[in-house]
């Protein structure tokens, strides 16, 4: 089985997207407040969902993903902890029913009501809702400013409420930045990568472990700049003596291979290890389009791990085992599957 931990619903209907706006312009006092939305029609997202995700699903092999709602529209700048809330729960509820129209493709993870000014209440709130749900993992923005860097960092007490509320459900956090609000600071190009690398530096030499050794994160998008500069990090730990802990990040933090071309790809398993890499691609996302130097798509990223050079057990833990030990919900779902399928056969 091929699992991919990072993929986006951002094949959203204009009218969708149309509701989002009037949300925005009503919260930033710029519109009256907008009539109540009823939401994508089952059949409408039915189509959109085979048309999109689950087309590239089977043309390229893989077999469940894990949704959730298009990163750079959380929009967590968006003023307000009640535009916040309800723009969640519409964008949770929408993955929710993709992942219950197609349960043997789709699982769904939540996105969080975060607010530049606002605590962490409405988030814990949410991912308690969504996990009841059947969701399995979170995504949590380290700057909900997008680009000011005015929240705490992750090790933060701060943070706790929603680090206890993840240990406490057994569900991961991938962490993920949301749009730039910053001219000069692309959004999937920079910003995406910028809070990657960022929110690694805030681990080393934390005791954010130590405080909660239940609780898993994922750094998308390869790690950012984690792997090339592993050397960088690993002489900051030296210096400041905490080499051991540095290493025992391992244990806590995982990283997904949504890296585009075969070098990086390459590089993230020999440095970070295939034990830490989960295969991710990221659809529908940040690099669509064929490569004209090698004719495959650029996104299609179960290619480059193949060609990586790995043996056969480190690739099933690449492409399935290592998802199913970080995302123990997910497993859960998957083995209920398989019983309820292999149960209806013997019938």
């Amino acid at each position: 089985m091929i699992i991919d931990c990072h993929g986006h619903f951002t094949s959203e209907p204009a009218a969708f997207r149309d509701h989002r706006d009037a949300q925005v312009a009503y919260a930033e006092g710029c519109a009256s407040k907008p009539e109540p939305y009823q939401g994508v029609p089952d059949d409408e997202l039915r189509t959109i969902v085979e048309a999109n995700q689950l087309r590239l699903q089977r043309e390229r092999g893989t077999d469940v993903t894990i949704l959730s709602p298009r990163a750079s529209g959380m929009g967590h700048h968006v003023p307000g902890e009640a535009a916040a809330i309800a723009w969640a729960q519409l964008s949770n509820d929408t993955v929710g029913r993709i992942a219950d129209l197609f349960p043997d493709h789709f699982v769904a993870a939540c996105q969080l009501p975060q607010t530049v000014d606002g605590g962490l209440d409405a988030a814990v709130a949410e991912v308690e809702r969504c996990v009841e749900a059947g969701f399995v993992a979170c995504n949590v923005n380290p700057d909900p400013s997008g680009g000011a860097w005015t929240a705490p960092p992750l090790p933060d007490p701060w943070w706790d409420p929603l680090w206890n509320a993840l240990e406490r459900l057994d569900v991961p956090a991938m962490i993920h930045a949301s749009a730039s609000t910053r001219p000069a600071v692309h959004t999937t190009g920079a910003h995406y990568l910028a809070a990657d690398t960022a929110v690694f530096m805030q681990l080393i030499g934390s005791d954010l472990f130590q405080r909660h050794p239940g609780l898993r994160l994922v750094i998308p998008h390869g790690g950012g700049a984690v792997p090339y500069h592993w050397g960088r990090y690993r002489g900051i730990a030296h210096k400041n003596d905490v080499l051991d802990g540095f290493e025992r990040l391992r244990d806590n933090v995982f990283f997904d291979s949504c890296v585009y071309h075969q070098a990086g790809i390459d590089l993230l398993l020999r440095v970070i290890g295939p034990g830490n890499v989960l295969f991710g691609s990221e659809l529908l996302g940040a690099v669509a389009g064929e490569d004209p130097e090698t004719g495959g798509a650029f996104d299609d990223t179960r290619r480059y791990l193949e060609a990586a050079g790995l043996d056969e057990p480190d690739l099933r833990r690449v492409f399935e085992g290592n998802a199913r030990r970080v995302y123990p919900r997910l497993d859960t779902r998957l083995v209920a599957r398989a019983t309820a399928r292999a149960e209806g056969a013997r019938v």
